[in-house]
């Protein structure tokens, strides 16, 4: 009997009669990988198309991200999607650092990621002057193949990356150049 269902490859290990041992570490990030939750902070029409993304069309459930946590306890993919006033940039940056470790964080559309055409004083000029960003999302706004592009992005980031990588002195100088302890 043949089935649909496409199965996960199996990390690399060692495989014998009724056995398979791999390493924690490979575990551990496929298991991050597939089951990345969400926060949307949607401000302008980048949100809209995030929620194109959603919707049945581009089926973003269909990559483990189907459940949007609108709880930061409860997130580890933050997604910034639009334009950040230098006053709310305050609230994202708790945002942030009320999600639990590990956390990812997109800058998704041209205003996220560089202030995009609001070249003002009352505008943030990318996110990233207050938190670290991982994967920038280019457009005015985004298509949702290109939303989808950035999670594949930060899917491959979860898998690969070491359990002792937040715990380096790279990422404590990088968290304490954002004033993060």
């Amino acid at each position: 009997m043949s089935s649909n269902v496409k199965m996960v490859e199996a990390p690399e290990g060692y495989e014998g009669s009724g056995f398979f041992a791999t390493s924690l570490e490979k575990v551990v990030g496929l298991a991050r990988s597939h089951s990345l939750w969400p926060l949307p902070f949607a401000t302008s029409c980048c949100g809209i198309e995030f929620m194109a993304t959603m919707g049945s069309h581009y089926d973003f459930a269909r990559f483990g991200s189907e459940r949007p946590s609108f709880s930061p306890r409860q997130a580890d993919l933050l997604m910034v999607m639009g334009t950040i006033a230098k006053k709310m940039a305050p609230v994202v940056k708790q945002v942030y650092l009320q999600m639990a470790e590990p956390r990812w964080v997109i800058a998704m559309g041209a205003c996220a990621s560089s202030g995009g055409i609001f070249d003002t004083y009352s505008v943030l000029q990318g996110i990233d002057r207050i938190i670290p960003v991982d994967v920038y999302i280019p457009g005015c706004p985004p298509r949702p193949e290109q939303v989808i592009d950035g999670l594949i992005q930060i899917r491959e980031m979860a898998q690969n990356e070491t359990l002792r990588r937040r715990n380096s002195a790279e990422y404590e100088k990088l968290l304490a150049s954002y004033n993060i302890q």
